[in-house]
């Protein structure tokens, strides 16, 4: 699902009134333990958490007007998303989400490389994507993309 939202804000307002609770409890919490640095604003469509070009004027390889992205946040069609890139860059960040996650869901795990699916909004683990918002500071994850992602 698409959403024409210009902020965090309007994008919760347009999705299902099902979900914008949890949409709302889930942006505070990354805001509550992202490291300072990082900003939030629209990208690619959802709520994303980014690296400004007031701290990497390089911007995002694939777009070079990007600000570097870090985290996003989407209410799709059958679930909200939750897209964080040092799951799929960092693999002791990977394998740490993936042991935690039965500690703090019922649910099984449904998880692409850098996506993780959250069908039931209720079963969302808040406390666990706030210790996965804290896990990279804004100097770490540039220091990761230069050495392992921008250079593929």
């Amino acid at each position: 699902m698409q959403y024409e939202a210009i902020s965090p804000e309007d994008y919760i307002n347009q999705v299902p009134e099902d979900r914008k609770n949890s949409l709302r409890t889930l942006r505070k919490t990354i805001l509550d333990n992202l490291p300072e640095g990082f900003e939030e604003g629209i990208q690619y469509g959802m709520i994303g958490y980014y690296v400004p070009h007031s701290i990497y004027p390089d911007g995002y390889h694939c777009k070079l007007s990007d600000p570097l992205p870090f985290m996003s946040v989407a209410s799709q069609k059958k679930s909200i998303n939750l897209y964080h890139s040092g799951i799929y860059a960092i693999p002791e960040i990977h394998d740490w989400f993936v042991s935690e996650y039965p500690k703090h869901s019922k649910r099984k795990l449904d998880m692409g490389k850098s996506c993780i699916r959250f069908k039931k909004v209720e079963d969302i683990p808040f406390e666990l994507i706030g210790e996965l918002a804290s896990k990279l500071t804004v100097e770490e994850w540039i220091a990761v993309y230069e050495t392992h992602v921008k250079k593929n």
